[in-house]
């Protein structure tokens, strides 16, 4: 069952390939490129599908491309690329200086650009922690000690990036503005629920709809603007500057968790399994989804499929990520239930800051658990997920994807009672 699950999964993942999903645009970015009468082309990229993206650039528009600079997370790019874009590889879900140093290559690449140029900016999930300058009088350490914070919160990524917005440079519309009067061509592989421009990779090309009355009410929500120096409260209230965005700019999203959602369909189904997307939006606490996912469980020989994006409020000292932990509370909703199977994994090949996607459990996890004397609740109330199923089974490691369109759940129903 296992090898059928992540058939499945693979092909989902394969479907927003960030390499052939640009490839698909080639003819259309010279067509802009050609009746625009541009004569110089920059490639900008950012996020966890940005090596692949910025390959399928290079080779099929490297006669016309005049230079790029992109940035992806540490062991997401294969080689140095060649031709006239650069790499950087930088940390992720937390900035790093190696973000730092990247985005300011792209800001560096594209800040003189003129109306003669076009900015092929291709964007992926991941990008706000990867494409990172904070704002004057804000240190890159008070950036890391106020995501880790609101990454422990159980925040979901719209209040995440309302936040993560004023205290940038270039999110909320301001890489857009840093590169005016030039024209950006924006190929987005979304990452959030709703697709909502503004909020994948923290817009940095389009309109911003939050504030800073938005993001205070987030700090507020979570107990955290006791935790902020006087200087990034003062960031968050001023918000970065803004010039003029190019009316022209274009956003097409070429990439999202439906589309993975649709291709683990047709492909359980080409394996003569009855399958069925319950839901392209399992949101909200990881505990209440996995409950809510036991309840959809039919007594009928089905494959479920859903997607989505869950929180956790970390509260532990314990490793893991959302889809572990999911997997895992899952789990322990059906002890002693034959029949169940569930994979659950994030679409980059990640979950949180490990090495694996998420886990695979069955209704035998926890039994398999205790006869090695692990304690699945406990693992729970530490949030150490990954650590349970190292030593218990189930982790599921497919490494980098070179994409990201939020998590995908296959819960193989075998006849279950």
């Amino acid at each position: 069952m296992n090898d059928c699950l992540i058939n499945i999964y693979n092909t989902a993942v394969g479907a927003c390939s960030a390499y052939q999903c640009v490839l698909n645009y080639i003819d259309y970015i010279r067509q802009v490129y050609s009746d625009g009468r541009f004569r110089r082309l920059y490639v900008v990229g950012f996020g966890k599908g940005a090596y692949g993206m910025a390959l399928a650039a290079s080779e099929r528009l490297d006669d016309i491309i005049t230079g790029g600079v992109a940035v992806t997370k540490y062991g997401h790019s294969e080689a140095s690329i060649a031709g006239k874009i650069r790499i950087f590889e930088a940390g992720h879900p937390v900035p790093d200086e190696n973000g730092v140093r990247g985005t300011a290559e792209i800001i560096k690449l594209v800040r003189d650009a003129a109306a003669d140029t076009l900015i092929l900016c291709l964007i992926s999930g991941g990008g706000s922690a990867l494409f990172v300058s904070p704002p004057v009088g804000v240190s890159l350490a008070e950036k890391q000690a106020i995501t880790e914070a609101l990454l422990k919160s159980g925040c979901d990524i719209n209040e995440l990036n309302a936040v993560r917005k004023q205290l940038s440079k270039v999110k909320g519309g301001g890489f857009a503005a840093l590169a005016y009067p030039a024209k950006i061509l924006s190929l987005i592989i979304s990452d959030v629920t709703g697709n909502h421009l503004d909020v994948i990779a923290s817009g940095p090309t389009t309109a911003n709809t939050t504030g800073a009355r938005e993001a205070i009410e987030v700090l507020n929500k979570y107990g955290l603007m006791s935790k902020l120096s006087p200087n990034v409260i003062k960031a968050i209230n001023k918000g970065a500057a803004r010039r003029p965005v190019n009316p022209g700019n274009e956003n097409i999203i070429i990439a999202d968790n439906s589309q993975a959602l649709n291709a683990a369909l047709a492909r359980a189904r080409q394996l003569g399994l009855d399958a069925a997307i319950i839901t392209d939006n399992l949101a909200g606490d990881v505990k209440a989804a996995a409950k809510w996912l036991s309840g959809e469980i039919t007594p009928n020989e089905k494959l479920l499929i859903s997607g989505g994006e869950t929180t956790v409020a970390v509260t532990g000292t314990g490793r893991g990520g959302r889809n572990m932990e999911l997997a895992l509370r899952f789990a322990v909703e059906i002890e002693g239930k034959p029949g169940l199977t569930l994979l659950s994994a994030g679409t980059d090949g990640t979950d949180g800051p490990t090495d694996a996607a998420g886990a695979i459990v069955d209704s035998a996890t926890t039994a398999r658990g205790l006869a090695v004397g692990l304690d699945a609740r406990e693992y729970l109330a530490n949030n150490d997920s990954y650590t349970y199923f190292e030593r218990a089974g189930g982790l599921f490691k497919p490494g980098p994807t070179g994409t990201n369109v939020m998590d995908i759940q296959l819960l193989l129903c075998a006849g279950a009672a």
